[in-house]
């Protein structure tokens, strides 16, 4: 038998590609560690859609709604659908002319089928786009700050630069756009595209006003650059929907970024990307994107597929209507959550919070640090668990800030955890000054 001499190491970290050192990497796994450490807590961390109406019927019924249509509408004999579910797939997907029609009737967003790719969930989307835009070390990403970790991850991968955007009371400061990209040419960088999220974004909770999308959307003409417009959120929303950049995009400046992580299943891990931008040589932005993806993750599960086409199917390919009573939950935990800590926290007390419309994320300023050490002693003599903002700031900020998540509270955790949270809060407070309100 061989034994294998110790050694001090077998690889240097200075030999593995870069991004593997950068904090951002390790956002979404500290989190998962912690939230793993701590079962008792109460969390607030995660981003997770409710699970009050998953069902493992579903997903066969769906599997079967979309079996059928296989040999019905498509009119596809038994081994042709059996291969079609079964076998390697096409690398663009099955079910694109689905996503096609959903888009259209819930979104009014008109596009051909052959410009979405399906992919690995939105985070499969959101690295092919990245991958196709970053051509030379003078190429630049800017992102609205403080932005979604995916993508600050995603762009590490890839080699991309990010260039903070400040985000603003209305979810995006244009002045500092137009700042931003001056300063980037002035340094002979190129900003490729602005990433955002206009809808209850991830982690402010913000939306952009009609107004403001169209100003962006001209800037965008004016500057030469795209615009990746990210929405896992746009159906939780509060009031009238607003319209997408993407439907008001009539120069195909926006990459449209989509997922049914939060409408259908998260665990069928099925995204899209809408790439319909005409490249020099005639072909679709959205045939470059396949063919990274062919070389990356080949293909997207035509099973998976299958039960999120059999969703759409089974619903008439609207999952506005079939979310109705999902965003009723959430609009009711954000109404919970806001309340909560209006009686915890009087006027003047040092602590504030962002009210959002809608979505699944609110933002909390206190008067001290907050940072994952913090973090740590929340959930380990509190029992609450947060996510700190300084994870979606790579450029800093968010120092005393905390995201809270309410997509997975219910009425019965909410007061039990913003009690918990009072008092890790109160602490804090009453070592800094014991004059101070304590929750």
């Amino acid at each position: 038998m061989t034994v294998q001499t110790p050694t001090r190491h077998d690889l240097s970290l200075d030999d593995l590609h870069g991004s593997l050192t950068d904090p951002a990497m390790s956002a979404m796994n500290l989190l998962n560690e912690i939230s793993m450490r701590y079962p008792a807590a109460i969390s607030f961390a995660a981003g997770r859609p409710a699970e009050d109406f998953f069902d493992v019927a579903d997903v066969h019924e769906y599997l079967g709604v979309f079996h059928d249509h296989l040999r019905t509408a498509r009119g596809l004999t038994e081994q042709e659908a059996r291969r079609l579910l079964l076998q390697y797939g096409r690398t663009k997907g099955i079910i694109h002319d689905l996503v096609r029609e959903h888009l259209r009737i819930d979104e009014d967003i008109h596009v051909p089928a052959e410009s979405i790719v399906v992919t690995v969930g939105c985070q499969e989307a959101m690295f092919l786009a990245l991958r196709a835009l970053a051509t030379s070390p003078q190429d630049v990403l800017l992102a609205v700050s403080p932005t979604y970790v995916g993508l600050t991850g995603a762009a590490l991968l890839t080699g991309l630069p990010v260039w903070p955007v400040r985000g603003g009371d209305e979810g995006l400061d244009l002045a500092d756009l137009r700042a931003q990209i001056g300063r980037a040419r002035s340094r002979g960088l190129r900003p490729r595209a602005l990433y955002l999220v206009p809808d209850s974004a991830n982690p402010t909770g913000a939306s952009l006003p009609p107004r403001l999308r169209q100003e962006v959307l001209d800037l965008a003409s004016e500057e030469d650059f795209l615009l990746l417009e990210d929405n896992p959120y746009g159906f939780f929303g509060g009031g009238e929907p607003l319209p997408t950049l993407k439907a008001m995009d009539t120069e195909r400046r926006v990459v449209y970024l989509g997922s049914f992580a939060k409408t259908a299943l998260p665990g069928a891990r099925i995204g899209y990307v809408v790439a319909d931008q005409r490249i020099s040589d005639g072909s679709l932005l959205a045939d470059r994107l396949a063919m990274i993806k062919s070389m990356t993750t080949v293909n997207t599960s035509p099973i998976a597929q299958a039960v999120i086409g059999g969703a759409l199917l089974k619903h008439g390919c609207s999952l506005r209507s079939a979310n109705l009573r999902q965003a009723a939950l959430y609009r009711r935990n954000l109404r919970l959550v806001l309340d909560g800590l209006a009686e915890r926290f009087p006027p003047g007390c040092g602590v504030t919070w962002t009210t959002p419309p809608g979505g699944f994320f609110l933002v909390v300023t206190v008067p001290f640090p907050v940072d994952d050490e913090l973090l740590e002693h929340s959930a380990s003599h509190h029992g609450v668990i947060w996510t700190p903002m300084s994870h979606f700031c790579p450029d800093g900020g968010g120092e005393r800030q905390l995201r809270l998540s309410l997509s997975q509270v219910t009425p019965e955790t909410v007061g039990q955890g913003l009690d918990r949270l009072a008092d890790l809060i109160g602490e804090r407070l009453h070592q800094a000054s014991p004059a101070a309100c304590s929750g």
